[in-house]
């Protein structure tokens, strides 16, 4: 074992509560609006955490309608749960990631939905030692987040909802309707009643749809609004430039691509989005924002790291083949008569490095 000093080792991503820890407190302070039962912020401050305000140090966080962050509060505010929906990559995770943050302080009551999702991950499960010892008793139990969210009163977020069975999906039905779990192993204190603050908000992907479609009595139970992709260009290159820049300095990248790199691939993203005859129609794979940001993040560290220098154009096709092609070749074929037949035709520097790397591309 080496005799230097570890260098103390950095969370990739902290939670929401903790990235904005400032501003939470600061909020807080200052926030005089009445709050609803339970909840850390009023509706005003909670507002003003996700869309910002630059007057008062409160970075924007969410590239969207702010009317959807007002909608989306009063919701969690009444007896009904939050439901966003959305095309992959519209950052519906981070929208609910902050308003659980803003609401009650924590982010990490985090369900991630999928094909083996388990009630006993939902709800809660039992340490089995104590429960051969002891039987079915408190102490036996081990909470789960919906478990914790109630007993704390706390948001509870429900990522990728519809990727679960319905039968998994239904055990929301009576902590959303009645606000009551039942954990019938219990003899005597088998009843969990919410506390004020309680909610859920989940996602679900419009993609998703028809995979495990939610019941109409698990719908009913929610508000569903819409995440839409961000549809003005010079925002949608902004976020991105803003993202990547922090992505790479995470990364040891002291600056993101240039501008005009970054107008490049925006654009191809936005073209390919789009159902185009030059591009044989839309691609399958995900043309997101959140894609161009990781794309934008590569490029930059494919030049920082294995070039020394600044990023070009032409490096985008060799990062992106993997986001817009996946293991899908139709998509491949897509993106190469892109760059043969429209990125030839855009004039400029880094269109025509774009357009000479187009035999970076695989297969």
């Amino acid at each position: 074992m080496s005799s230097q000093a570890t260098p103390e080792l950095r969370l990739q991503r902290p939670p929401a509560e903790r990235r904005y820890a400032d501003e939470l407190a600061k909020l807080a302070a200052e926030d005089d609006a009445p709050r609803p039962p339970g909840w850390a912020l009023s509706l005003q401050a909670a507002r003003t955490f996700v869309v910002g305000d630059e007057s008062r140090g409160i970075a924007k966080k969410f590239v969207g309608d702010p009317s959807l962050i007002d909608r989306a509060l009063v919701t969690l505010a009444t007896n009904r749960g939050l439901m966003l929906v959305g095309e992959p990559g519209t950052a519906k995770s981070l929208l609910s990631e902050l308003i659980a943050a803003a609401v009650c302080g924590d982010s990490t009551l985090t369900i991630q939905g999928g094909a083996s999702t388990t009630e006993d991950q939902i709800a809660y499960s039992w340490n089995y030692s104590l429960l051969v010892s002891e039987g079915p008793t408190q102490r036996a139990l081990v909470p789960a987040p919906l478990l914790q969210g109630m007993a704390e009163g706390r948001v509870v977020r429900f990522e990728e909802i519809t990727r679960c069975p319905l039968e998994v999906q239904d055990s929301l039905l009576s902590p959303l309707s009645d606000r009551v779990l039942a954990i019938p192993e219990l003899d005597g204190d088998s009843m969990v009643f919410a506390r004020e603050g309680f909610n859920i908000i989940a996602t679900a992907n419009t993609r998703d749809r028809g995979v495990n479609e939610m019941s109409a009595a698990l719908k009913r139970r929610f508000n569903f609004e819409t995440v839409f992709p961000i549809a003005d260009f010079n925002t949608e290159l902004d976020l991105v430039e803003t993202e990547a820049a922090a992505a790479l300095a995470r990364s040891g990248v002291p600056a993101p691509p240039s501008r005009d790199v970054l107008e490049v691939l925006v654009r191809v993203f936005r073209d390919l989005r789009s159902v185009d005859a030059s591009t044989g129609g839309r691609p399958q794979a995900v043309m997101s924002t959140a894609e161009a940001v990781s794309v934008a993040h590569a490029v930059g560290i494919k030049a920082w790291y294995l070039r020394g220098g600044e990023a070009e154009a032409g490096d985008i096709v060799d990062c992106m083949a993997g986001a817009a092609a996946k293991d899908n070749a139709e998509d491949l074929a897509r993106l190469r008569r892109y760059l043969e037949q429209k990125a030839a035709k855009r004039k400029g520097p880094q269109w025509q490095s774009l357009y000479q790397a187009r035999n970076l591309l695989p297969g």
